[in-house]
């Protein structure tokens, strides 16, 4: 009994962490120069086009001994201890969002570092990233959607340099 009420309030208290680390803001604006550009904060100049909120994205939930495995991992990092350059792709291979990400990217020419979470190697970058309840994880640039939609990738992918 001691144990599910110790569990429950660590899943109280992570919640919070979980939600933020899930959802993805990301703001169209014309810049004075008349560019579109996608970005993580509004604009400071131009005009907002659009904004579209990344949250809960279509994505595989992770097995039950995955979670455990990453629940035994302990706390994720902060942020600032995740990848803040280059784009880096966690999934695994009974994933069919994975497969559609990886697609997706190789379509566009984008290389990527892949971190398979059914490896033990992978599963530890996945969880030092922030792990979450699904794969795939994208972060690309210090940015992170979890799951996968058209939308979210091409927002993220279209200015990149």
């Amino acid at each position: 009994m001691r144990r599910m009420v110790r569990f429950a309030i660590l899943l109280l208290w992570s919640a919070p962490a979980l939600t933020a680390h899930g959802a993805q803001t990301l703001y169209k604006s014309i810049g004075p120069d008349g560019r579109i550009v996608y970005s993580d904060r509004p604009p400071a100049e131009g005009r907002l086009e659009k904004t579209m909120a990344f949250e809960n994205l279509p994505s595989s939930p992770l097995p039950s001994a995955y979670v455990e495995q990453l629940r035994k991992m302990g706390s994720p990092p902060a942020p600032a201890a995740m990848p803040t350059s280059g784009v880096v792709l966690y999934s695994a291979a009974w994933c069919g969002f994975c497969k559609k990400a990886k697609a997706y990217m190789a379509g566009k020419g984008i290389q990527y570092r892949e971190f398979d979470v059914n490896t033990k190697d992978g599963m530890a970058a996945f969880a030092r990233a922030g792990g979450g309840k699904g794969v795939p994880l994208l972060l690309v640039d210090g940015q992170r959607v979890q799951g996968f939609s058209l939308a979210a990738y091409d927002g993220l992918f279209t200015n990149r340099k």
